[in-house]
């Protein structure tokens, strides 16, 4: 799908796996390597349930826990969408579109809150056809609560200026999307419990 030196994306039965260098953003979907650069991949398949790149096993050393720690909320009402979803997935340019990121932020706040959005996760799922397999493997992430070490981060203290520049750093305009729709959820929800 994609190749560069800090990441490989591939297409694995419609669903994104990346291998990412310690350098890229250590997207949910993705293995991590302790290298700085991966490998320039020609080839990539899975025998007997592992990656090969050009050939070479890519063995798995631990796990590492990508979701959104619990946040404590007195209300179960999402907040609105940050805009018109069915409009909004796969809007922007780039391989993870700017509005799939509002989304994402959006999504993923609300997993960490314990509310249910379950017409909106219908409604993005049945838009994402219209965006990147990549994005669209991070939307299901954010709807599973699964997300970037830089969000996690931020959601533990939102109001930390430092956490809020290093997540917005992520990416052409990522780290912007995710903070954007996730500052919509998190205004409502603190409302909510005010």
């Amino acid at each position: 799908m994609h190749r560069g030196r800090d990441a490989v994306y591939l297409d694995l039965d419609g669903r994104c796996l990346g291998v990412v260098s310690t350098r890229a953003t250590a997207v949910p979907c993705a293995l991590r390597t302790g290298a700085d650069r991966v490998p320039e991949a020609r080839t990539a398949e899975v025998r007997a349930g592992v990656l090969h790149l050009d050939g070479t096993a890519l063995v798995v050393g631990r796990f590492v826990d990508v979701g959104v720690a619990r946040l404590l909320t007195a209300t179960a009402t999402p907040a609105d969408p940050p805009g018109d979803v069915a409009a909004m997935v796969g809007r922007g340019d780039g391989l993870t579109p700017y509005d799939d990121d509002v989304l994402c932020g959006w999504l993923a706040v609300h997993r960490a809150a314990g509310v249910a959005t379950d017409a909106l996760d219908a409604e993005v799922q049945a838009h994402l056809h219209r965006t990147t397999l990549l994005s669209a493997t991070l939307l299901d992430c954010a709807m599973h609560g699964e997300v970037i070490p830089e969000f996690a981060a931020w959601l533990a203290d939102p109001h930390d200026p430092a956490r809020t520049a290093t997540l917005a750093a992520v990416g052409h305009t990522s780290g912007r999307g995710m903070l954007q729709g996730a500052r919509v959820a998190l205004d409502h929800l603190e409302g909510a419990a005010a």
